[in-house]
């Protein structure tokens, strides 16, 4: 027999193209059929909010619809009493507001109810559904950010940078927090830079999601050679989205404005030896343990480089409290809008 007539074996990888064809194909028919699902539970909350409003029913007749559905739908699952009144607050809280309520089917029903019983106010939901949908985080790293209280620390401690950064990468501060949680190192209160080092590297899968999705790792102690000397950065990444590498500078300590001397040096090193000819310039973060906004200000003002100061933190922030300052936030900026 010929080889042209002899069956391919899937081993040679010449079935790769279907296989492909199949697996984009079946994405496709999950994200329709959840637009759908979606769809419907808006349509349901709909029809009930309308029913209520008007008077026409009490809350006692989604009660007997639950049973209704239950008994003559068999194999129906989803729509008891308690989901059906979900549904009719999730439309109710969604309805007014067209630029929010399109991105809702871009999320499963868990991560829409995550963040309609979670957030509080509509910024907050908005906030939550994009990042969701950007970072494709799953439903349990959506609770683990609102437990981080994320949109509280964006708003009252937003990333901070060189003005270098905000000049050569305009969306930087979008991408990059003033603060990281990596309370799943389960580091002591007493830990040295190497403690923090490895402990990054064995949970890298679980800091990457920190970072974000566009961060790529590229290395740990990254070779530096300048003159006769050899220097190690502590870790290196990429971010596709800012097309740039970026290099992560860890400090056991409180910041110290000398840090940024060193951090610019690296960051140099990567533009005349590693960056290639179509990327952006390199961007550096330092990660300290801690440190003082007013000495960050006066200490990034000056400095030519492109680089940012956060904080890691070893434990989850106390919520409640943050809530609270968010509410001082937003009352005092609403006094001074008056007040104009």
């Amino acid at each position: 027999m010929s080889r042209a007539n002899t069956p391919q074996s899937p081993e040679d990888g010449s079935f790769d193209a279907v296989v492909a064809l199949i697996q984009a194909a079946r994405r496709e028919a999950v994200k329709a059929v959840n637009t759908q699902l979606i769809d419907l539970y808006w349509q349901v909350g709909a029809f009930i909010s309308h029913k209520l409003e008007r008077a026409e029913w009490g809350d006692a007749v989604v009660t007997q619809l639950a049973d209704y559905l239950a008994r003559t739908q068999p194999g129906l699952r989803g729509f008891t009493r308690r989901n059906l009144f979900r549904m009719r607050q999730f439309y109710e809280t969604y309805r007014d507001n067209e630029r929010v309520s399109a991105l809702l089917t871009q999320l499963p029903w868990t991560h829409n109810l995550i963040i309609l019983s979670q957030a509080k106010r509509l910024e907050e939901r908005e906030f939550y559904l994009r990042l969701a949908i950007q970072e494709k985080w799953s439903s349990r790293e959506l609770e683990r950010q609102f437990k981080s209280a994320l949109f509280e620390r964006s708003v009252l401690n937003p990333a901070k940078a060189t003005q270098a950064v905000t000049h050569n990468h305009p969306d930087a501060l979008g991408v990059f927090r003033d603060a990281y949680m990596v309370e799943f190192l389960n580091l002591p209160d007493s830990h040295a830079e190497v403690d923090l080092h490895q402990g990054l590297l064995l949970k890298l899968k679980e800091f990457l999601i920190e970072l974000g999705r566009d961060f790529c790792f590229v290395g740990s102690e990254y070779p530096l050679q300048v003159g006769g000397r050899d220097f190690a950065l502590d870790l290196l990444f990429f971010h596709r989205g800012l097309n740039c590498l970026v290099a992560l500078e860890l400090k056991v300590g409180r910041f110290e404005p000398e840090y940024l001397g060193k951090l610019g040096f690296y960051l140099e090193a990567l533009d005349r030896d590693e960056r290639k000819s179509h990327e952006n310039p390199a961007i550096g973060v330092l990660l300290c343990a801690s440190k003082d906004d007013e000495v960050v200000e006066y200490a990034l003002n000056r400095s030519l480089s492109p680089a940012l100061i956060a904080e890691y933190q070893t434990r989850l922030p106390d919520k409640t409290l943050l809530e609270a300052k968010l509410h001082e936030f937003y009352t005092l900026n609403l006094a001074q809008g008056e007040d104009q």
